[in-house]
């Protein structure tokens, strides 16, 4: 098991001390494969053009100047979750940011060959003056075990390609390494702690909140830096799942400029498995 924490953990700190301790004692190669703390100094906010927010090539792509967006249709943020109670499934996600464009998912086994094909839905939201663009959400089931997969996403030169592994089959004795983050914000602390955990090895990240941090930033920022932490993790969530679960940054309750419906950009970005799982909301679910 691999952990790669954020800034502060308090309610969670008792109960991920009493689940490493078991995963040290059980039987087998359990164990911490890596920790990393990131400072504790104050770190600077990662500016919008730095590379690290850097907008994909290829026909169609968006550009990013100086915190404004030329919207233009690639697609943009991408990330998978896990789709089912026993992983033979994914949840792939992406944003087009200026039309709606084709929500369907192409895969197979091999690389540039998709023998499969999966439709997605689309949704949009409004944030006080920002407009999101086209958020899709395709679930994508039937997989087998232990597998490689590639995905492709858009059509014709605003296609992008991807890959995925699905885990072993549940069983006691199967290895799996996976990654603890929370608190990851968009800083230059952020950063090391991203770059650590895609060294470590993991195969899935179990997310324990507050993502982003938008909700620290000017209202008018609060949906552009949702936009900038879509494409700062996409180099990992892209190519493995990322397990979410909300933290009080999430929240995003906003009364004075009208905004009082609460999780409103996390519940719209992120999916999750929860109908798989028998819960009636999305904030509630096991995988």
């Amino acid at each position: 098991m691999l952990m790669a924490f954020g800034l502060r953990f308090t309610w969670f700190e008792p109960l991920l001390t009493l689940f490493l301790f078991l995963a040290v004692v059980k039987k087998g190669n359990a164990g911490i494969t890596s920790s990393f703390v990131r400072s504790q100094w104050q770190s600077f906010d990662i500016p919008l053009d730095n590379k690290v927010f850097a907008i994909p090539n290829g026909y169609n792509a968006p550009q990013q100047v100086k915190g404004m967006v030329m919207m233009i249709n690639e697609a943009l943020s991408v990330h998978i979750t896990q789709g089912d109670y026993d992983g033979k499934a994914v949840i792939i996600s992406w944003v087009t940011p200026d039309e709606p464009g084709l929500s369907k998912v192409q895969y197979g086994t091999s690389e540039n060959k998709y023998e499969f094909s999966a439709d997605g839905t689309v949704t949009n939201y409004t944030f006080y003056n920002y407009k999101s663009g086209y958020i899709h959400h395709c679930l994508v089931d039937g997989l087998e075990y232990d597998t490689k997969y590639y995905y492709k996403i858009g059509v014709g030169g605003s296609s992008r390609e991807f890959w995925f592994q699905t885990p072993p089959k549940i069983d006691p004795d199967s290895p799996f390494t996976f990654g603890i983050i929370g608190d990851l914000g968009q800083t230059y602390n952020s950063l090391s702690t991203l770059e650590h955990y895609m060294q470590s090895g993991g195969q899935t990240v179990l997310f324990v909140g507050d993502l982003s941090y938008a909700d620290r930033y000017q209202y008018n920022d609060v949906g552009i830096r949702w936009d900038s932490w879509g494409r700062f993790i996409e180099r990992s969530a892209a190519y493995q799942p990322w397990i979410w679960s909300a933290g009080n940054h999430e929240i995003e309750y906003m009364p004075d400029v009208g905004e009082v419906l609460p999780f409103k950009s996390y519940l719209h970005r992120f999916s999750t498995p929860y109908l798989a799982s028998g819960s009636n909301n999305p904030l509630w679910y096991s995988s």
